[in-house]
């Protein structure tokens, strides 16, 4: 099946208290490109190796955690048969015309079950990744990456409650599949839901939580566990606060460190991980191998990493 429909998470909306410190540590630190100027209470950046004009919004605010996140499709008309496929499951909808967001087309928004708004676009301007489209070579030029070297958004998890219905809408609506699950071993019910679009072993994750709306983490992606170590080099020179050092999830496979931002947002910086196609079957975990289906190094869960959310 060729990649199509709701193609990646294009945007994620975070809210920061010091748009100083976070500049610091998304700029700085992770190496984050500052791609747009917008309003004086927002940062917008892209990774060295996206198109779009920008993939992290921030937003100054006295509560941390995600205002939005937005998927980008792959045409315009995608997003009719969306907002129908939405009002099959009693989703309402509503339209925010082109240019509302800067340099996007119009957008599809709507609240999940999960209380997460969505967006849905085709359309950004794009500042390219540093390289021509003709001849374009395979590195931009010095000082263009940076800091953690990051390659570009991979995915984020939300936490909230009605996790099932999430992944019946990204399942029915989008077409997007159920790549690994974790359950509780005593019911069988669904603790995690890892959901694939692309090739990716997940593109979006949802986890159970008892409060809506609530922000795990946005992950970006390196090219090699070679970068992940340098990111860690960088996160102990930085003095960043670290939720877990370089391990490796059971789940979707992949090299990963997470840490928190100045205003307690987790981060992730993620490697390698399996490739998936449509025909891949559901990986499930249960609850009895929780330490080994989150960080297969130690096979320890951590109270923090499951618990800790904005």
């Amino acid at each position: 099946m060729a990649i199509s429909g709701l193609l990646r998470c294009g945007e994620v909306a975070i809210r920061v208290f010091d748009l100083d410190e976070a500049r610091h540590h998304y700029g700085k630190c992770i190496g984050l490109i500052e791609s747009y100027e917008g309003d004086d209470d927002k940062i917008y950046y892209k990774c060295p190796d996206e198109h779009d004009q920008y993939s992290i919004v921030l937003r100054k605010d006295d509560k941390p955690g995600i205002d939005y996140f937005a998927f980008k499709t792959l045409k315009d008309e995608d997003l009719e048969v969306y907002e129908k496929g939405l009002g099959e499951f009693g989703i309402e909808c509503n339209w925010i015309e082109a240019g509302v967001y800067p340099k996007s087309g119009r957008r599809l928004a709507f609240t999940l079950p999960t209380g997460h708004e969505m967006h849905i676009y085709a359309h950004k301007e794009q500042v390219g990744n540093g390289m021509a489209t003709l001849n374009p070579g395979t590195i931009p030029d010095e000082g263009y990456i940076r800091g953690m070297r990051t390659v570009r958004v991979d995915h984020l998890l939300v936490g909230g409650p009605n996790i099932d219905q999430n992944r019946e809408i990204f399942e029915k609506v989008f077409d997007y599949k159920v790549s690994e699950q974790l359950i509780s071993h005593e019911d069988g019910s669904r603790l995690a839901i890892f959901m694939s679009g692309s090739n990716k072993p997940h593109d979006i994750a949802f986890i159970l939580q008892p409060e809506e709306g609530r922000f795990h983490h946005v992950s970006f992606l390196l090219d090699s566990v070679n970068d992940l170590y340098h990111a860690a080099d960088l996160i102990g020179k930085y003095n960043i606060p670290v939720d877990v050092p370089p391990n490796r999830h059971g789940v979707t496979r992949g090299a990963t460190i997470y840490f928190f931002d100045p205003s307690g947002n987790r981060n992730e910086v993620f490697t390698g991980g399996y490739v998936h196609y449509p025909d891949t079957p559901t990986l499930t975990w249960d609850t009895t191998e929780l330490g080994r289906a989150t960080f297969s190094h130690d096979n320890l869960p951590r109270e923090s990493f499951l618990n800790v959310l904005t």
